[in-house]
């Protein structure tokens, strides 16, 4: 699951051109591409799809969705660090026909 979840900004800085913020997920504090929503500064919220901040949300917003989230338990599949991501991985059963263009035949006669 790839969620577009709301951070706060909490610092900018500038890395090879960029402009990179650490943004605090309830907790939580991820680096993240701002160069996409050039209006957000430190202090506001902005919603983040995998690394990249791609717009700017209100404070009440923000922590209604992050308390959805975290009721849902999604939050730490989300945010979890790396190691624990790359585990969780693991343990998800793969698809032998991850584009989708399988037949039901066909998944049939690979198990």
């Amino acid at each position: 699951m790839c969620l577009a979840i709301p951070g706060r900004v909490e610092e900018i800085t500038t890395e090879d051109g960029l402009r990179i913020g650490r943004v605090n997920f309830g907790g939580v504090v991820k680096r993240v591409c701002l160069d996409y929503v050039p209006e957000v500064g430190v202090g506001d919220y902005t919603i983040v799809h995998v690394g990249f901040a791609i717009s700017k949300i209100d404070e009440e917003t923000a922590e209604q969705t992050l308390a959805d989230f975290s009721a849902m338990g999604v939050l730490d599949a989300e945010l979890g660090d790396e190691e624990s991501q790359f585990a969780r991985a693991a343990r998800t059963p793969q698809s032998s026909c991850p584009d989708g263009s399988c037949t039901e035949a066909d998944r049939k006669n690979r198990s």
